[in-house]
This record gives structure tokens, sequence and C-alpha cells, in this order.
């Protein structure tokens, strides 16, 4: 209820000020499940798909989105809320297994779930090593996954910058990947690196980023210790 209300309320406004551009539509499911896998850009990508998707997508998002103090915590918290995003303390150990498990709940029910398999925003616009919980909930749930790649998000929102600039946020969307071939091999650690490795592809052949084989939050590591 709180999702449609926002959205109703906020959409027109949202999308008035960033003029979203799709293409693909019509590849995302009109029922049933489905995985929304997009690499990562912005803080607002969040935003940008549930405003040209229809249906109702879950996110996950880190918990911190969900506490900022001021003017601009209001904003990204009350965003976060109107995308039906739900925070997750990315700190604890159990950060991934929460996530996977909100997952499938989500996927039981018939409805869409977004995910980033980069696990992080890329710190140089770059596409990175996506984790393999994506292949898991694909293969546990059956779900197919249907890439999603931003193209100009980080463009219009910068790390470091708390609202995009304005101008007209882009977003391609490919055909739904299948992995029904995989049934009954989820903990398969090599079948799990192949599927994500094929929905990370599917990203990079969609958004035409550059890819690099290392994880994401690792390179940021390294870059704060440099």
């Amino acid at each position: 209820m709180i999702y449609r209300v926002l959205k109703a309320l906020l959409g027109p406004i949202l999308w008035a000020i960033w003029r979203p551009q799709t293409e693909g539509l019509h590849h995302v499911p009109e029922s049933g499940a489905a995985i929304l896998a997009s690499n990562h850009l912005a803080v607002f990508d969040s935003v940008f798909l549930p405003l040209v998707v229809k249906r109702h997508i879950t996110f996950i998002a880190k918990s911190d989105y969900f506490t900022g103090r001021g003017v601009g915590g209001l904003l990204t918290r009350t965003f976060m809320r109107a995308v039906g995003a739900i925070p997750v303390d990315r700190a604890g150990g159990d950060a991934a297994q929460a996530s996977l498990g909100t997952g499938k709940r989500v996927l039981s029910e018939g409805q869409l779930f977004g995910i980033y398999p980069e696990g992080t925003r890329s710190p140089d616009g770059r596409l990175y090593r996506g984790k393999t919980g994506v292949a898991r909930l694909a293969l546990e749930t059956g779900a197919c996954v249907v890439p999603v790649a931003m193209m100009n998000t980080g463009e219009l929102q910068p790390i470091g910058r708390r609202l995009p600039r304005f101008g007209r946020a882009r977003l391609k969307i490919g055909p739904p990947l299948d992995f029904s071939r995989y049934s009954g091999l989820v903990g398969d650690r090599t079948v799990e690196r192949a599927v994500t490795d094929e929905v990370m592809d599917a990203l990079r052949e969609l958004s035409g980023q550059d890819y690099v084989d290392e994880y994401a939050a690792n390179v940021k590591k390294k870059d704060k210790g440099a």
C-alpha cells in the first residue's frame, strides 16, 4: 500500500525531472516471478527502474539509506521506501544470507526482485565481477533473470552526490535468461559461477561497459588503503 501511494504521488514528479528513456521494457514479464539483475552506477538506480516498470519491484538496500539525517536523509529515506527497498545491514556477517532469504520469499510470491550482482556501486563506471547470489536465487527458485543496464545514471549522480542532476535517465533491458538447464545443481560452485558470469556478460553487452574481473568491493578497499 505504501509503495503504491508513494509511487503515485512521487512518480509523476520524478518522471518529469528525469524523463527516463527505456529500451526493451517488453522483456519484463507481465506476471510471475523474475529477477531483475542490474549493473549499479548510482544510488537512484533503485528509483529509476521502478519508474518505468509498472509491477512492484522489491530491492535490497543498505541500511544507511534509511538512517540519514537532515533534508537529504529524509529525501533518500522517502525514495527508498517509495520504491519498496528493504534495508539490510551489510556490515553484519549474515547480510548476504538475509538478502537471499528476502529474495526467495519475494520470488516465491510470484513477484519481481531487483538485485545488483556487483554487490555495490561501481567505483569508476566499469562493470565488475558479479557475486553468485543472483545465480543461487535463480537456481533455487527457477525464476528467470532479466538483465537491466543503467546507461548514464552514474553521470547524473556521481558518487558523493546526494541527488541526481537534471537530465534524462537511460536504461536498457535485455531478454530473460533461463537457467532451467541447471536444475538441481544448487550449491555447485562451478555452476553458480557460470550462471553469474552469463548474467554479467549480458549486462556487459547491454551497457557497453568495460569489464573488470575483480569484485568492486575489493577495489574500493584498496582505494581507501592507498
